[in-house]
């Protein structure tokens, strides 16, 4: 029983995972072209509505066009790389060679990943930087250059791991998908016998979520070229299939057996993984706050090394190339599509959120999410906490706020001291000392840290009640998870 529990706790944990980089890959196809359109068309019409002492565009609006003219521009640069003849080029070079250029690939996509999100950071600080303040970067342009270079060469990398994962498939003997899938099992004898704390076996627990995902999107890629290859005969897929699930079910036995291991080895109790489950849903509903400090799709990229924008550019350019759309009925049925993406998207947040909420809950992390953000942890310099908090989120009409054109931005808003939504301890004053009950005990000396309780309270109740008793009597109404913005499951909302 208990190597059930366990199994079905890390399954758990891996399928929330999953949902939660799904939601982040969808957002790119489903809600980033609608935000896009927005932003610009509140540039166009701005000289009709008149400036009013405000900005051109929010700074959140700014991420979203980047983020847009990234995605044109790497697509528009795909379109020279040429995917048959990629393929035919990989297809010539022999078994060992392509095993080793398979792992290397592997090796530059954990690298590209790691500091690719560092890139993106950089662009949409510099760009969205105040202009009052002395620029210290080398500016937008050679920023926003490098982040679509960036995008481009990790597109072209996953692209080159498509076609290797295509020719296995197609391989004869299927020598090369052998070979490839028991490369999944050399990373057990990498990893099982090191000794792994429980922070390691979290960034281990992310890193093997986000790979399954991808490894998904690339089957689906091979699946697509194949069958575009064969005029779409519904009989190859079928043939397809039993590769497909081979390739799956290896990448699961391997997660398995290796976190099994893991933590049998360093002795580490099942219920882990329901902390790791709670920490990636307090990421999820920290970023849905109405004073969120970053987005969710850069919270899982942080998170998971997940960056969705390289797979989206891939994933679009060979489905243009594979699906041949002329017609009204064609575009007709493209619309639909785009509306099922759009309903699942939605869907797949409320159900995230939902949940993450739950497990929030279970993991009594709810106060930590209404602390106030601007307060710098021990660690952080001061300058850090400025530049994720810059965004302003100017109290006005919750309806505009709620847009459906809501920011994409790492810095998102910024709470005003007036409007926090609670006070800390140490803020509240502390009530007087002086008792009207008569004939009531002495009380002992508070602590500083903590609130001073009811002076009819005794210190055996005091004991009972906890620290959560006391400091309920001085402090606003303590806010539930239920206050959480619900408009802003498309994403965090414009300033």
């Amino acid at each position: 029983m208990t190597g059930i529990r366990w199994y079905l706790l890390f399954e758990k944990l891996m399928i929330f995972g999953f949902f939660l980089c799904l939601d982040a890959f969808l957002y790119v196809f489903t809600l980033l072209p609608l935000r896009v359109l927005l932003a610009l068309l509140h540039l166009f019409t701005l000289p009709c509505c008149g400036l009013r002492g405000s900005l051109l565009l929010q700074p959140a609006q700014v991420c979203d066009i980047l983020k847009g003219l990234i995605m044109v521009l790497c697509y528009s640069m795909m379109h020279y790389v040429d995917y048959s003849m990629m393929y035919h080029l990989i297809r010539g070079q022999s078994v060992i060679k392509l095993y080793i250029i398979y792992n290397m690939l592997e090796v530059a996509d954990r690298l590209f990943s790691s500091f690719g999100q560092d890139i993106l950071d950089a662009l949409y600080w510099t760009a969205t930087e105040p202009k009052e303040r002395k620029r210290d970067s080398i500016g937008v342009i050679p920023h926003f250059i490098m982040a679509v270079f960036y995008v481009f060469l990790h597109a072209i990398l996953i692209m080159v791991q498509a076609s290797t994962l295509n020719v296995a498939f197609n391989s004869h003997n299927k020598s090369l998908l052998t070979i490839m899938m028991s490369n999944n099992f050399v990373e057990i004898k990498g990893s099982v016998f090191k000794k792994f704390e429980k922070n390691n076996l979290f960034q281990m627990s992310n890193s093997d979520i986000k790979e399954r995902f991808t490894n998904y999107v690339l089957l689906l890629i091979v699946c697509l070229r194949n069958m575009e290859q064969f005029s779409w005969n519904p009989d190859h897929l079928w043939v397809l299939l039993p590769d497909v699930f081979m390739v799956i079910a290896s990448e699961i036995a391997v997660d398995i057996i290796k976190h099994a291991f893991i933590t049998k080895f360093n002795e580490i109790t099942a219920d882990v993984y329901s902390e790791y489950r709670a920490s990636l849903a307090f990421d999820l509903v920290s970023s849905r706050q109405k004073n969120a400090c970053t987005d969710y799709s850069d919270s899982v990229a942080r998170r998971m090394g997940f960056i969705p924008l390289p797979l989206a550019v891939l994933l679009i350019r060979v489905v243009m190339s594979s699906v041949n759309v002329q017609g009204a009925l064609s575009y007709s049925c493209l619309l639909l599509f785009y509306l099922g993406m759009v309903t699942l998207k939605v869907l797949n947040s409320i159900v995230l959120l939902g949940k993450s909420c739950v497990y929030v809950k279970r993991a009594n992390m709810e106060d930590k999410l209404f602390e106030r953000p601007s307060t710098a942890a021990p660690g952080k310099t001061p300058s850090r906490t400025r530049k994720t908090s810059r965004c302003t989120a100017p109290s006005g009409d919750p309806w505009s706020e709620r847009s459906p054109s809501s920011p994409s931005c790492t810095f998102t808003a910024q709470p005003t001291p007036t409007a926090s939504p609670t006070l800390r301890p140490e803020t509240v004053p502390p009530p007087p000392t002086t008792s009207t009950t008569p004939a009531s005990p002495p009380i002992p000396e508070p602590d500083p840290d903590t609130l001073t309780p009811s002076p009819s309270a005794t210190p055996e109740q005091k004991e009972e009640e906890g620290m959560e008793g006391t400091e309920l009597k001085h402090r606003t109404p303590k806010k539930d998870l239920l206050d959480v913005d619900r408009f802003t499951i498309c994403g965090n909302r414009i300033d």
